[in-house]
């Protein structure tokens, strides 16, 4: 199946999961604008290095530029575009509880501009990057759309709430479909540095130790990047209905002390672990259900968390990215 003459817009299309997302809609056909304002989070050179190999790609265009600037986005993307995949963010439990502010500027005005530079270029779907944290401390697992009454724990995890609730607004008073799909514990090659599993198999590569926040029993739903695309792509196509949020993860979990035991044996290295309180913002664990993802769009998560852990080792000693860590330095 091919999708030859499909216009996609990714934001964030330059991080971790957006990079992913283009490579294989380019495999499929699609024409992928990707804006990204490079924020330097993290070394941008690892951004850099996601898209460079589409760069030159007749299908692919690159814009740098901020989404807070609405002018911007009207002048820079003239599209037109059939579809809008909205990854861009600040991301972090922990960093939102320092700056707030920042989060809410970027996470929810963001979005809200987004959304209204798609009512007004007639983009009728639009694919929302949401999180598991939306669900805070809910002690019913696993995780089902259905529970209501979401409780966030982080300024982080309110900004996603609040651009599911800005979505339901647009779809309702101006016709756009609206898909917003709730990330669990994203890993693979090209994830963030910051994130445990990249950090973690850094920390192991070069002799130091790794902080475990806590006895080492809090679980996370890992779901390998390949996994997470193929969603993305089911839930540009969904036109069952106006409005939904749908959970994306591995309908399983691994537990901290888990993750650690299992990058020792990829990486063949021993850990030395330093213990450490748990963190504000931090839930004990995270678990999907997804049943409504598999009913909606066939999303089904195949990838088992030992393969994927060694997929991200194989990248993560790679000699490029062995050289641009180096360089980062």
């Amino acid at each position: 199946m091919t999708h030859s003459g499909t216009k996609v817009l990714i934001t964030g299309g330059a991080g971790f999961i957006g990079s992913h997302l283009a490579d294989e809609l380019l495999a499929l056909g699609y024409h992928v604008t990707v804006l990204d304002n490079l924020e330097p989070f993290y070394d941008v050179s690892f951004k850099r290095q996601n898209i460079a190999h589409n760069l030159d790609h007749p299908a692919y265009t690159f814009v740098e530029g901020d989404l807070l600037d609405s002018a911007f986005l009207n002048e820079a993307l003239s599209g037109p575009y059939d579809i809008l995949v909205h990854l861009a963010a600040k991301a972090g439990v922990r960093p939102s509880i320092e700056n707030p502010v920042a989060y809410q500027e970027s996470n929810v005005r963001g979005t809200q501009n987004l959304l209204e530079f798609a009512r007004a270029k007639g983009i009728s779907q639009f694919v929302f990057a949401s999180s598991s944290s939306v669900y805070g401390i809910n002690p019913n697992v696993p995780w089902r759309e259905s529970d209501y009454v979401l409780q966030p724990i982080s300024p982080y995890a309110s900004t996603k709430v609040s651009g599911e609730l800005l979505g339901h607004v647009y779809s309702h008073l101006y016709g756009i479909r609206f898909i917003g799909l709730r990330f669990f514990t994203v890993y693979g090659p090209r994830q963030r540095p910051d994130l445990a599993i990249h950090k973690f198999g850094r920390m192991l590569l070069e002799g130091r130790e790794i902080p475990m926040f806590g006895d080492g029993s809090t679980r996370r739903d890992y779901t390998f990047v390949g996994d997470i695309v193929q969603g993305i792509i089911g839930a540009m196509h969904y036109s069952g209905s106006p409005y939904e949020v749908v959970n994306l993860g591995n309908n399983q979990t691994v537990s901290l002390s888990e993750m650690i035991r299992t990058l020792e044996e990829v990486f063949g290295t021993e850990a030395r672990i330093k213990r450490l309180p748990e963190q504000p913002g931090d839930v004990p664990q995270t678990y999907a259900d997804v049943s409504k993802a598999a009913a909606l769009f066939g999303y089904q998560p195949r990838t088992p968390f030992r393969e994927g852990v060694e997929r991200f080792h194989a990248w993560l000693t790679s000699q490029e990215i062995r050289q641009l860590a180096g360089a980062a330095r």
